[in-house]
């Protein structure tokens, strides 16, 4: 990939960021790989996609552990979850044998998996080297027949942000508006109802959190031609262009494919989230007045009633449970404002929200349902993070799946909101499974056991009486235990 083409994409028009003085996002330092790099968010973009072979070019290390590396689900095939890497060594590099080993490695996913397409991620050692991927992927495809598309990925191009639109930018340019969507069956469509399409773009499907609105949008009429990419077929991606309106899920990170397909094929875009009842009343509403079907409206402002009055009856038995505990919520892009909504709805207290990986657009939303007031937090490292949680007395830590054993050695509950966790929190039903989880972890009895002094401990003994032959003034008596919330809890001395 060319430099010029590396700063098109960093300088996405658009982003809130090019409307400054200083446009383009932010460009990594030597060495910095925090979060991952380029072909880590190039993969997990377009991994979910799952009829097609998904091919790693390079040494076996960048394929890593590739089974199912992220918690998105399908609904039928599994090709997906086989990790396929044509395992460079030192020996093709010297030899040159990069380009014959991705053509046969082709040649076998073709034969032996039969997939919709290929894709082919391109990594650090063939960009240095100068390996022609693209050429490769070419010469395969008219060979077998099968579409074969490069993603041109390179780790060493940025960040995993950047990679997100690196896979974007190659479904625009080899995939979408090659084909048109099949005719839907007749007993399809529900009488007198118009069918609208839609397409959504950077939702996932981890933890199966997409069949908790499809419901929603069947009932509704309305048809979703592609999720780029959760639980997505090649074809769909294909007819992404003759949707009616996308929904930009994930924050940023396919924003340069929801603006080209408004620019070359007129389908407009807005930016929504599904967690919370807020958030995902607010999406259906933008939808449907997008389409702008009066029907559509009338229908979809009934179902939004219908269903929150359901949802906040069935969640006021837990709200005594959850109302006024406070929470540090230490993730990014999305997440870091939309699930503020989704605490908010259960009369949680949000006092703190990470930022790392958040947008302009992302923190102004954060201030929008936080107040001026609101404390986002930019450090991600472990001891600022437990400095965070002592002086802001939270009670809970909603974070990713790295934060986890920070949390655990300082006795924090802790909630695992990222792309590995096993529960779907997305829309009514997400919500309902978002509260039954925070009980679950705020009122679970390991934190009394943990904060409890050990048995062999001074204190016990001083607890359990003096027949068990401690003195009530022994040296190493130890202080009671506090909760998590109380002034006196240091969860750095903790850890």
């Amino acid at each position: 990939m060319k430099a010029s083409d590396i700063a098109a994409l960093l300088d996405e028009p658009a982003c809130a960021h090019n409307k400054k003085e200083k446009s383009g996002c932010a460009r990594p330092k030597p060495g910095a790989s925090a979060g991952g790099c380029a072909f880590d968010g190039a993969q997990i973009a377009l991994l979910p996609i799952a009829d097609v072979a998904h091919i790693v070019h390079g040494p076996i290390a960048c394929a890593g552990n590739s089974w199912d590396n992220r918690g998105t689900r399908s609904s039928g095939p599994t090709l997906y979850k086989i990790g396929m890497t044509t395992d460079l060594s030192e020996q093709d590099v010297i030899m040159g044998r990069g380009e014959k080993r991705l053509f046969h490695g082709i040649k076998q996913a073709i034969d032996r998996y039969n997939p919709a397409a290929v894709f082919v991620y391109n990594t650090c050692v063939p960009a240095l080297i100068g390996d022609d991927v693209d050429a490769v992927c070419k010469a395969a495809a008219e060979r077998w027949g099968v579409p074969v598309v490069p993603v041109d990925s390179a780790g060493f191009y940025g960040t995993k942000n950047l990679g997100n639109r690196i896979a974007g930018e190659a479904m625009f340019k080899h995939v979408i508006g090659t084909r048109e969507p099949d005719p839907l069956p007749a007993d399809a469509v529900p009488p007198g109802i118009t069918v609208h399409s839609i397409n959504l773009i950077g939702e996932y499907n981890i933890a199966g959190e997409l069949w908790h609105i499809m419901p929603l949008f069947d009932e509704l009429g309305i048809r979703v031609l592609c999720t780029l990419s959760g639980d997505a077929r090649f074809h769909e991606v294909q007819t992404m262009h003759r949707a009616e309106v996308s929904m930009l899920v994930c924050a940023k990170a396919m924003i340069n494919v929801a603006r080209k397909i408004e620019e070359r094929w007129g389908v407009p875009w807005f930016e929504g989230s599904f967690y919370g009842i807020t958030d995902t009343s607010q999406a259906l509403r933008d939808i449907a007045r997008i389409i702008g079907d009066a029907d559509l409206i009338a229908r979809t402002e009934a179902l939004i009633a219908r269903e929150e009055a359901r949802v906040r009856a069935e969640l006021e038995v837990w709200r005594p449970r959850l109302e006024g505990k406070r929470v540090l919520l230490f993730t990014g892009g999305v997440k870091s404002w939309s699930v503020v909504s989704a605490l908010q709805d259960l009369g949680m207290n949000v006092v703190a929200s990470g930022t790392k990986k958040s947008t302009e657009e992302d923190k102004a939303r954060i201030l929008e349902l936080m107040g001026d007031k609101a404390i986002m937090l930019k450090s991600e490292g472990a001891r600022d993070l437990l400095n965070a949680v002592y002086e802001l007395k939270a009670d809970l830590l909603i974070a990713g799946g790295r934060n986890l054993y920070t949390a655990l050695k300082a006795r924090l509950p802790f909630l695992d909101i990222n792309q590995e966790r096993e529960f779907a929190y997305a829309g009514y039903e997400g919500m309902k499974e978002l509260v039954r989880q925070l009980a679950l972890t705020l009122e679970s009895p390991v934190w009394e056991a943990v904060r409890r002094p050990a048995p062999w401990s001074a204190k016990a003994m001083v607890v359990a009486g003096p027949e068990m032959g401690d003195s009530p003034d022994a040296e190493d008596d130890e202080p009671a235990a506090p909760t998590v919330g109380d002034s006196s809890f240091d969860p750095l001395a903790a850890a």
